[in-house]
């Protein structure tokens, strides 16, 4: 292994919209979920929507088949494969649910690549309807985040999951998303962190107006193919000083999406945030 832990957001970060709305939209309860919408959390909406869905004969399969559609940039999967290959640890961090998610990163032929998936639980239940669950059962206890919705705190999973780091070990995260609930989680890296936010997104904005309060690295991207080379020059360039440091030549096996070497010198410029 690298050294180097990835972890993406899932909805407009490895695909181009959001599962919930998708499924929603392509399934013809667009009016339902917005006459829903002002009046309960969207963890306890989505699983109202999937009751909608059952009640109208939707089946699980009509929600796989439409997940199996979803728009997502074509070099979003070679990016995943080459970090995957390079030997980072890859991880979701998402409010989506378990069954889209699933469904999706298995159809594309990257579910492999990923270690962990934190994201609202799912399950079938015997009338064969979807359920979604919240990640933190809100309803019993609070998570105690103001920055989050009840349902999931992204901070305390970061918090979590560097919490199974050793001492010996040197870990670099690398944090990708776009949403609000980004902003968090983006509070918890390291000044050896990384926090790749999309540009023109909630959680770009809210970075540039608490610049000071992200100690990590920040690397903004707009679309797939930022994504991609973006995140693999990051990943390659801590290999190579890495290898630098160790007297080890591995420049054979650094490659991008394009299974292309890249060099150190072409890193993004960091985020400019005005004072």
């Amino acid at each position: 292994m690298s050294g180097i832990v990835v972890i993406f957001d899932f909805d407009k970060t490895i695909i181009d919209t959001d599962s919930d709305n998708w499924v929603v939209d392509e399934l013809g309860a667009t009016d339902v979920f917005n006459q829903l919408l002002p009046t309960m959390p969207c963890n306890t909406l989505m699983d109202k929507m999937m009751e909608e869905l059952h009640l109208n004969g939707k089946t699980i399969e009509d929600i796989k088949q439409v997940l199996n559609r979803v728009p997502i940039h074509p070099q979003i999967v070679p990016a995943i494969k080459a970090a995957h290959a390079l030997g980072c640890d890859m991880r979701v961090v998402s409010d989506a649910n378990t069954l889209f998610i699933e469904t999706v990163l298995e159809h594309l032929g990257i579910r492999g690549c990923f270690s962990e998936i934190n994201t609202n639980p799912s399950f079938i239940d015997e009338e064969g309807r979807l359920r979604i669950l919240p990640y933190h059962d809100f309803h019993k206890s609070s998570h105690g985040c103001t920055l989050c919705p009840p349902n999931m705190c992204k901070g305390k999973i970061i918090e979590r999951i560097q919490s199974t780091f050793t001492t010996e070990e040197k870990k670099t995260i690398i944090y990708l998303g776009d949403g609000a609930g980004d902003f968090c989680p983006s509070l918890k890296l390291a000044e050896v962190d990384y926090m790749m936010p999309r540009k023109d997104f909630p959680v770009w904005s809210l970075i540039c107006e608490n610049r000071h309060l992200v100690k990590s690295g920040v690397r903004e991207w707009m679309n797939g193919e930022d994504f991609a080379r973006i995140l693999l020059h990051i990943i390659n360039s801590m290999i190579l000083t890495e290898d630098i440091k160790n007297n080890v030549d591995n420049t054979s096996q650094l490659f991008d999406c394009k299974f292309v070497t890249i060099a150190i010198g072409a890193l993004p410029k960091p985020l400019y945030v005005p004072h």
